[in-house]
């Protein structure tokens, strides 16, 4: 056995590692979420729908070519117990691992072809620097890894450091960000197709108004992929 995989071992047997899902510990080539989680992810299989749920949710509000999200998530179930960690105890690499996952999928999907680069919903600079991360920047990246297409954080900003959308209703949650997103240099983004990238989609007000954004710049198409899906 070679001297890291050693060290590796003996810091396991110290800090063991557990699984953000089910709290179990994490076997030596387990990384980030253990493979019974993985396996047993509540797949929504809406990409390959193209009327699916979320994507019915935009009708009217904004134009897309096409929506989607990966997984469910429910109150108390291990996709909550994960999004928790990712969003709250910088555990990055939930993140990124189910990112690479709903690439994967989303490279296998006729619906989602054509994408020039991939864009998460930001984070205003102050909730930026408190947290430390993005929890979308994470997700955007495993995409990015899957897909081989470039993340681009650096084109919509947040410019408003609005309140959470958690406890509020549909409306409340259009009306509290329905202004706070620009874009900048839009020649970046040009004539290309845009994927937005969030964590968890409910009433997609959030997603709405970055989509209204950046569909203001000539010739853009977008896409959104949401990680998680909240059934209200």
């Amino acid at each position: 056995m070679k001297s890291s995989n050693l060290l590796n071992s003996f810091i396991d047997l110290i800090f063991p590692r557990t699984c953000p899902g089910c709290g179990k510990r994490l076997l030596i080539h387990e990384k980030g979420i253990c493979t019974h989680c993985l396996f047993h992810l509540p797949k929504t299989n809406f990409i390959i729908n193209e009327d699916n749920p979320v994507a019915q949710s935009f009708w009217g509000r904004a134009y897309l070519q096409h929506a989607a999200a990966y997984i469910y998530f429910q109150k108390g179930s291990i996709v909550q117990h994960m999004m928790h960690q990712l969003k709250y105890h910088n555990n990055t690499e939930i993140g990124i691992q189910l990112g690479k996952k709903y690439g994967a999928e989303l490279a296998k999907s006729s619906l989602f072809t054509n994408i020039d680069c991939i864009i998460p919903v930001p984070l205003h600079r102050k909730r930026l620097r408190k947290r430390g991360y993005n929890q979308s920047s994470c997700i955007a990246r495993g995409i990015s890894s899957a897909l081989e297409i470039p993340v681009m954080e650096k084109v919509l900003i947040r410019g408003t450091n609005s309140a959470s959308q958690t406890k509020k209703r549909r409306y409340e949650r259009w009306d509290n960000v329905k202004t706070i997103f620009q874009v900048e240099n839009p020649e970046i983004i040009k004539h290309k197709h845009v994927l937005l990238v969030d964590d968890i989609i409910t009433t997609g007000a959030t997603l709405e108004a970055c989509a209204q954004q950046l569909l203001l710049v000539d010739g853009v198409k977008v896409s959104v992929a949401a990680l998680c899906y909240a059934d209200q």
